[in-house]
């Protein structure tokens, strides 16, 4: 469950080129990942994972990607899709799926905010 440091820096110079304020803090041996105060991605194992829920859930799935199961394939998901490594390296491939998580995200954080 470790995270390379060298990947982590990587991950959010990538990131934070379609996210502004882009910070990282360890969580549970992984790195929450965040922007303007909503989580909207997930590194584990050297594995980046975007946000996502009911609005966005269906274009993940037909884009093939598995969601997050922190405690193995029998363990329940989280609502964090596996982002292709190739995108990466792609910004133009990775700018739309930045924001379909921050507003995931930034959904997810008003709901929060309704409950509290």
């Amino acid at each position: 469950m470790a995270v390379n440091a060298e990947f982590r820096d990587f991950v959010l110079e990538q990131l934070g080129r379609h996210a502004p304020d882009v910070a990282a803090r360890p969580m549970f041996g992984g790195v929450s990942i965040s922007s303007a105060g909503a989580t909207f991605a997930l590194i584990d194992d050297d594995q980046v994972y975007l946000k996502g829920d009911d609005q966005c859930r269906d274009r993940y799935a037909a884009a093939g990607w598995p969601p997050f199961r922190p405690f193995g394939p029998e363990g329940g998901a989280m609502a964090y899709f596996a982002l292709p490594g190739e995108h990466l390296d792609a910004s133009d491939e990775l700018a739309p799926w930045v924001e379909i998580a921050l507003a995931a995200a930034q959904r997810a954080r008003r709901r929060k905010g309704r409950r509290g």
